[in-house]
């Protein structure tokens, strides 16, 4: 009868001391707003990396080669990072770009000459607006540090992207999309499409001409 009094002293003893190691684990799980900005982020990056690779192969203006070339390389730069705080975080990612992505990757790729600079400068345009504007919303909305972090370290480089596209598409006499000056948090300037108040997907759908921008949601495939 000793016994099974010990027995059941110790089985109390134990769950007590899991309890604590289980409320850790639960309160380590990153928030919808996290989870969905690195599952975002990670299909912007396949995009870029694959769209830089068109660029670098199909691009007839030399400074959209150029631009290609650093997008996919600092890209894939980022992605290591990403990679790194979902698998800490246990966030699984997704292995492809959106149905999007892939439909403007389906474009570029049919493209050919002075039509594909003009069609990758303009998808571009749309895609670092967006990009910045999610970076920008896990900044001001994000609850777990590591990707906060992460967030403020890719947008400068988007930033640096977008500066980079603006000049080239004003050299090509590409139509800039409308975008207003807002300072983030981090305190940098960055451009917001006017009137734009969701935070789209990094490297959504950009803007057809005469049509309209599709803005999906983070993590939407």
């Amino acid at each position: 009868m000793l016994g099974i009094k010990r027995l059941g002293l110790l089985a109390a003893l134990v769950l007590v001391g899991l309890a604590p190691a289980a409320a850790v684990q639960a309160a380590a799980q990153p928030s919808t707003q996290d989870s969905q900005y690195l599952q975002a982020v990670h299909q912007s990056n396949l995009f870029e990396i694959r769209a830089g690779e068109l660029a670098r192969e199909k691009g007839q203006n030399q400074e959209v080669k150029r631009l290609g070339e650093m997008f996919k390389t600092d890209h894939t730069q980022l992605d290591q990072s990403v990679q790194q705080t979902a698998s800490q975080l246990g966030v699984q990612l997704p292995g492809e770009p959106t149905a999007d992505q892939r439909q403007i990757l389906d474009r570029l790729n049919n493209a050919r000459g002075e039509e594909f600079d003009r069609q990758w400068v303009t998808a571009q345009l749309a895609a670092h607006i967006q990009a910045i504007q999610a970076t920008q919303t896990e900044i001001s909305q994000g609850q777990e540090q590591s990707v906060i972090q992460l967030a403020q370290t890719v947008l400068p480089v988007l930033q640096a992207h977008y500066d980079e596209l603006v000049n080239l598409a004003r050299q090509l006499g590409i139509p800039v999309p409308e975008a207003t000056a807002t300072p983030s948090p981090t305190g940098t300037t960055t451009p917001a499409p006017g009137g734009t108040t969701e935070s789209p997907t990094p490297g959504g759908t950009p803007e057809s001409p005469g049509g309209t921008t599709e803005t999906p949601a983070p993590g939407t495939s």
